[in-house]
């Protein structure tokens, strides 16, 4: 089982979206990932997927290896 980690590869912002396109169970591009997060803050106005991005910023470890 992999865990999750924020990718240095697969980054824009910060490689939360980029390492959890690397531990979901299927091949998900992290484009993919992206463009949800943005119709989802657009949706409920920003604070909500701004809180739980910086969340997982904080609290999500770095990957190690490159």
């Amino acid at each position: 089982m992999k865990k999750w980690c924020r990718s240095r590869k697969k980054r824009m912002i910060a490689g939360v979206l980029g390492g959890l396109s690397e531990v979901l169970p299927f091949e998900v591009d992290p484009t993919i990932l992206r463009v949800c997060a943005v119709v989802f803050a657009i949706g409920t106005c920003f604070i909500p997927i701004i809180l739980i991005y910086l969340t997982c910023w904080i609290v999500v470890p770095r990957e190690e290896n490159v």
